[in-house]
Formats: structure tokens, sequence, C-alpha cells
């Protein structure tokens, strides 16, 4: 991820602690089979930008929290990310061939085992999250905030209406909003959310970060709606243009490139008033948010 210095050196030693901590949840017993436990390792421990388990740690160190204690959630959170990627790729869906700049898992591993290595992360992530978080009441808490995020009325729900969408020719602004809010911006609040929960945030504080979540969340789309019109393939390490391809309503087709930037920007300027009561604590997540629509891949 290449931002400024300053958040690059933050962000890469947060993704270092991210990175063994997956390791650690993915070291699997003989009862699953080896292919199996390969093709999950094979996606999950791929290299990636690591948003999401990084906004949980970021957001539970700016609530004054321990950010280890979040590592689970964190761990959770990329499991169900990169399942929804596993599927995503597949034939019937986006059918893509390429991955972090390297075959996808169904390319790599044979469908069959793709799925089930999907759904192998899928169930994972909750085990984590149940074993790993130690009080009870919050771990409760963060296994239904993903659950809520990754489910039907969120993220598999804007996929589902994301697939919908293709096939409506006129679709509106307020449309596509309602479908990325579910499809990406619930499973990038996620995180904010249960990064307060375990650093024990207050109710407004909780809200604050939904607003942040939520903005940043649609942000990032309008950004990687723009990235696949004109991103660079070898950087983003995917197939770019695919949306057009696909037939899918996007910021760009509805809005144009340039109101596309314009809404991005007036949407993150929303994201960073919203944790301004957090001070200097709040560093890290606004030079985030911002960074969200000025990155090229």
């Amino acid at each position: 991820m290449d931002a400024g210095p300053e958040l690059s050196t933050y962000l890469a030693s947060l993704r270092l602690l991210i990175e063994e901590r997956l390791k650690f949840d993915t070291e699997l017993s003989k009862q699953c089979p080896q292919k199996l436990q390969e093709a999950i390792r094979y996606s999950l421990l791929a290299p990636g930008k690591r948003v999401r388990p990084c906004l949980a740690l970021m957001a539970c160190e700016a609530c004054g929290g321990d950010i280890k204690a979040a590592l689970p959630a964190a761990s959770a959170l990329e499991m169900i990310h990169c399942y929804s990627l596993i599927h995503d790729d597949l034939p019937a869906m986006d059918d893509d061939d390429l991955r972090r700049g390297r075959p996808t898992n169904h390319i790599q591993f044979g469908e069959s085992t793709a799925i089930l290595a999907g759904d192998g992360l899928l169930t994972l992530a909750f085990e984590t999250l149940a074993k790993g978080i130690t009080d009870p009441q919050v771990a409760i808490a963060c296994v239904a905030d993903l659950a809520s995020a990754a489910g039907v009325e969120g993220m598999v729900g804007g996929q589902q209406a994301d697939l919908e969408g293709e096939e409506i020719e006129d679709i509106s602004l307020e449309h596509l909003e309602s479908i990325h809010r579910r499809k990406t911006g619930r499973l990038l609040t996620a995180p904010l959310i249960m990064g307060g929960r375990i650093a024990g945030a207050d109710v407004e504080t909780l809200n604050n970060l939904k607003i942040y979540g939520e903005s940043v969340g649609l942000a990032f789309q309008i950004a990687d709606d723009l990235l696949d019109v004109v991103g660079d393939s070898r950087k983003m390490g995917k197939g770019v243009q695919k949306d057009a391809d696909h037939g899918k309503a996007t910021y760009p087709a509805l809005l144009g490139l340039e109101e596309s930037r314009k809404k991005a920007n007036l949407i993150i300027d929303q994201a960073c008033d919203a944790i301004s009561g957090f001070g200097d604590r709040g560093n890290y997540l606004a030079a985030l948010a911002k960074y969200t629509i000025e990155r090229d891949h």
C-alpha cells in the first residue's frame, strides 16, 4: 500500500502482526485435508493490502485499546474477505483467472476445492473470533457484527443485488449506492465497530466509527470503479475494464470520471469529520481515508 511515509510505516507494522496471526490461525490439524489447507493458505497468505484487518487494529488503538487484543478480529475479517474473493472469482460469478498477481484459487486448485476453501475460511473466521476474544460478551457482539456485515443483508445480499443489477438497463445512483453499501461498505464498517468494542468504546464513539466506515466504504468502491477504468493491471495484480465487459453499473458509467472523483472526495471529508473528536488518536484513520481515493491499486 503506497501512502505517506508515516502512514506506510505504521500500516507495515500492523500488517506484520496480521500476517503472523493469519499463519497461526491456519496451522490446521491433520483432520483438514492437505490440499484444502494449501488452498486456504494460498489465497489468505497471498500479498494484500489487509485494509479490513488494519482498520480493526487502528480503531482499537484510536479508542485507547491494545491492538493485540483485536488480532483475532483482524484475522477473522481477512478470512471473510478472502473467502468472498475466492467465490467472486469463480466461473459462475466474475469468472476471473488472476487475483493479487497470481492465478485465482479455482485456476490453481480446481473449482470444487476453491468452493470448499471459501467455505472453510467463512466458518474458520467465526471460530477464530469466538475462541480469540477473551471477554465473552464482546466476543458475542463481534460475532454478530461480522455475521451481519457478511451476510444476506450485508456483503452477500449486496453481491446478489450486484448480479441482478447487470440486468437493469437504467439503474439509478441510489440503487447503485444501496448495492455497494452492502457489498463493500458493510465489511469495511464492521472492523471499526469490532475494534471499538474490543477497546471498550462507548455508544457515541461506536456511532462515529460507523459513520467513518460507511463513508470510507463508499469512497473505496468509487475508487475501485475508477481504477477499473483507468488503472494499470500490473500494479493492481488483476484485470481491468471488467465491469464494462460484464455490463455492470458503476459510478464512472453513471456520473463520469470527474464527477465520480468529486463525489469520492466529498465522502472522505464526511469520514474525517466523523472522527474529528478523536484528536491526534484519529490521525492515522484520517490519513487512511484520504489514501483510499488516492491509491493506484
